[in-house]
């Protein structure tokens, strides 16, 4: 009986070759553009002029005091005593 010996027979092995093709899939991608208009406040000057004539009473003079009045003794240019400033 040695001439017929059975087989064995073993599971088969695989050898897988991979191959790869592209296909291109769309991705959206939403960009919103926003035009925004902001408001500054900027002050604006504007100047507004008016003229007043005013009468100014000289009153009494003052005279006969030094450094006072206008023609006094002592005048040293002080002017007026009753003289009215704004």
């Amino acid at each position: 009986m040695y001439g017929c010996v059975r087989p064995i027979c073993c599971p088969p092995q695989y050898c897988v070759r991979d191959f790869y093709t592209t296909r291109t899939v769309p991705v959206i991608h939403p960009v919103v553009t926003i035009n925004r208009q902001n408001i500054v406040d900027v002050p604006q000057h504007f100047i507004q002029q008016t003229t007043r004539n005013v009468t100014v009473d000289q009153g009494f003079q003052g005279q006969g005091f030094p450094g006072q009045g206008f023609m006094g003794q002592g005048f040293q240019g002080q002017g007026f005593t009753n003289r009215l400033f704004f």
